[in-house]
């Protein structure tokens, strides 16, 4: 009997401790959604923790908590108490196992999260087809990911050191193609304004603030693209006063040391939409931005505009499907080779959020399909902002990575062979009178002798006369440098793929136009023998035009030279034919006779040693003579 007695008290005892932990579970847990509704998500977290405490198998609990950390983007925390709450028991509706397998993908369990997407699939019915699109996506992202963890690229990031990065946000870096200047983004207690670092002997300096023309205390400016040469600064500014949407993009330009205001791009490029995250291209011809305007693919999309002969952004085109997709892309760059494009994207297979993607221009004008830049280059956190340094060496990038000096850094490692693009060298120079070495603010002109294409149109720096001009290797360019009252600068690069990031470095002395001054003209081509202009001959024909029109006062006498191969006769025949052909070209387009003569001195006059092959090439020449002025 007593026992028995025993028996019924216990289990009373029982039933009476259940039903009070119950009702203190359900206190806290109706306590903790007064703080959730008001967004008080901190209070609501320790309320839902004393409900689960007191009935570890209060799977509602569990799932609210799930919610919380998912919004607070604590996925970790998310994903551990969605687990949670499946343990206490199977739950029917399939949105669960979706919302479990996200934060699963988002945190790395490629497997398990395949598993939830899979379960979801099964279950799942009068479903959005969007949504149903969406996890099979998330399906791929996991087979991608599963297969590019076996096969991880090469991959070591190094800080850019605390003279670039701060105690704060540093993030979104832009790059000159020289490699000696950064600029980029930093956020200062909700405040986005640009930092530059120049590098001295090879050496990042201390980042300062950009210029107070730039940066504001009210406003935020981010996300910006330098040209390679370091004059045009491309950014997003928002909400400014002069804005048309509420974010747009704009552009200033280094004079000297300091830069000119920012201008908005006008309702060409701007919408009443959101327009951010521009690149240009090294010629500055061509403007790639971020914009979720109609006519997209969905979502954010990139998008170009192309600079016409007059000045003006024509209306900007999507790059297309192999680029953009259903969902979001983000920070496009394009190389300075202006055919790789680097982005950002969650719309191709990926680890999990926003992955590196990069896509080559054809030859058609559209862009190949996508390309995963590999694990663990991307992971299944956001990777944006990427760049590649101009000799395609390095890439640069932002993370919060272990070890940084504050919340996000900006960190640049070595990149893998097949992930560089194509290559490129540049010309970095200084205009200067040659009598006086004072700079000079010239116009310095760079052809694509192949597209007849300005790979650079530029005026140098009117304080410093400096000027940087990147060209893509394999390729045949004329250069030309002019200013008012000074003869022309002529010379001739053949890039070949060798010459990549063998950068030229000169400086340009030009000669005032008096009588008894000569110019090598070294973008005058003829066949072998022959003495019909070859196409690629008009352009710097045309520049000597300009100049004869500005300078009517002025009158050459344009020579024809060859080297000491074959009969003198022939070579003094073929010379004259030469310099007529010049001569003919220039009446033809508007130069009065007054102003010209022509002469041939075949082998007579050698610049060069005729006992070499470079020295005879370069004694094959056309150059004029200034008689009159």
């Amino acid at each position: 009997m007593h026992r028995y007695f025993l028996f019924i008290f216990l289990c009373f005892s029982s039933i009476v401790y259940s039903q009070s932990t119950v009702r203190k579970a359900q206190s806290s847990f109706e306590d903790a959604q007064q703080y959730v509704r008001q967004n008080i998500f901190d209070e609501g977290i320790k309320h839902l923790n004393e409900a689960i405490k007191a009935d570890p198998k209060f799977q509602q609990a569990y799932l609210q908590l799930g919610d919380i950390y998912k919004r607070i983007r604590n996925i970790q925390k998310a994903k551990e108490n969605y687990r949670l709450a499946l343990s206490v028991a199977p739950i029917e509706n399939p949105n669960t196992y979706f919302i479990l397998g996200e934060t699963e993908l988002q945190t790395g369990d490629y497997p398990q999260a395949k598993q939830n997407f899979e379960h979801f699939l099964a279950k799942a019915t009068n479903v959005d087809p969007k949504f149903i699109n969406k996890t099979k996506k998330y399906v791929l992202d996991c087979d991608f990911s599963i297969d590019a963890i076996k096969k991880p690229v090469p991959y070591e990031p190094f800080n850019m050191g605390f003279y670039v990065n701060s105690e704060y946000r540093d993030y979104f870096p832009a790059l000159t193609a020289d490699g000696q200047t950064i600029i980029f983004t930093r956020n200062v207690k909700g405040n986005e304004d640009f930092y530059k670092s120049v590098k001295k002997s090879g050496e990042w300096q201390k980042a300062e603030s950009l210029s107070e023309n730039i940066n504001t205390p009210n406003f935020n400016e981010g996300a910006q693209s330098i040209s390679p040469d370091g004059r045009y600064l491309f950014f997003t500014g928002c909400n400014r006063p002069d804005g048309i949407g509420r974010c747009d993009i704009y552009v200033c330009r280094r004079e000297g040391n300091d830069w000119s205001q920012p201008v908005n791009l006008g309702p060409i490029i701007n919408t009443l939409e959101w327009e951010s995250q521009p690149s240009i291209s090294a010629d500055g011809s061509t403007l790639y931005f971020l914009s979720n305007r109609a006519g997209g693919f969905g979502g954010y999309d990139i998008w170009k505009s192309i600079l016409d002969e007059e000045g003006h952004w024509t209306a900007p085109t999507n790059v297309g499907p192999h680029v953009n997709t259903p969902y979001d892309e983000a920070t496009p760059f394009i190389h300075p080779d202006g055919k790789t494009l680097y982005f950002s994207s969650d719309g191709w297979a990926g680890l999990g959020q926003k992955d590196i993607f990069y896509s080559k221009l054809q030859a058609d004008g559209s862009f190949s399909k996508a390309v995963n830049l590999g694990y663990p280059i991307n992971t299944f956190n956001d990777e944006i902002g990427f760049i590649v340094s101009a000799d395609g060496k390095e890439g640069l990038f932002s993370s919060n990575l272990d070890g940084g000096f504050g919340d996000v850094d900006i960190y640049r490692f070595k990149l893998p062979e097949n992930l560089k693009p194509g290559p490129v060298t540049y010309v970095k120079g200084i205009v200067k009178d040659r009598e006086t070495n004072e700079t000079l603010e010239a116009s310095v002109l760079v052809i694509n002798l192949k597209t007849n294409e300005a790979a650079y149109n530029e005026i140098t720096d009117k304080i410093t006369g400096d000027f940087m001009a990147v060209m893509p290797a394999n390729e045949r360019y004329s250069f030309n440098a002019f200013a008012e009252g000074y003869l022309l600068y002529s010379k001739h690069f053949d890039i070949k793929p060798t010459d990549a990031n063998k950068p030229f470095e000169l400086e340009l002395l030009l000669d005032k136009i008096k009588v008894g001054s000569k110019v090598v003209l070294s973008n005058i081509f003829f066949e072998t023998n022959k003495f019909e202009l070859l196409p690629a001959s008009m352009i710097e024909l045309n520049i000597l035009a300009d100049l004869l029109k500005s300078n009517l006062s002025m009158a050459i006498e344009i020579q024809g030279h060859t080297d000491n191969v074959g009969d003198n006769k022939a070579n003094q025949k073929l010379s004259e034919s030469r310099a007529k052909a010049v001569y003919e070209y220039l009446i033809e387009n508007g130069i009065d006779k007054k102003q010209l003569n022509y002469k041939g001195y075949g082998e007579e006059k050698p610049a060069f040693d005729n006992t070499t092959e470079d020295g005879k090439q370069k004694n094959r020449r056309t150059e004029f003579l200034v008689v009159k002025f």
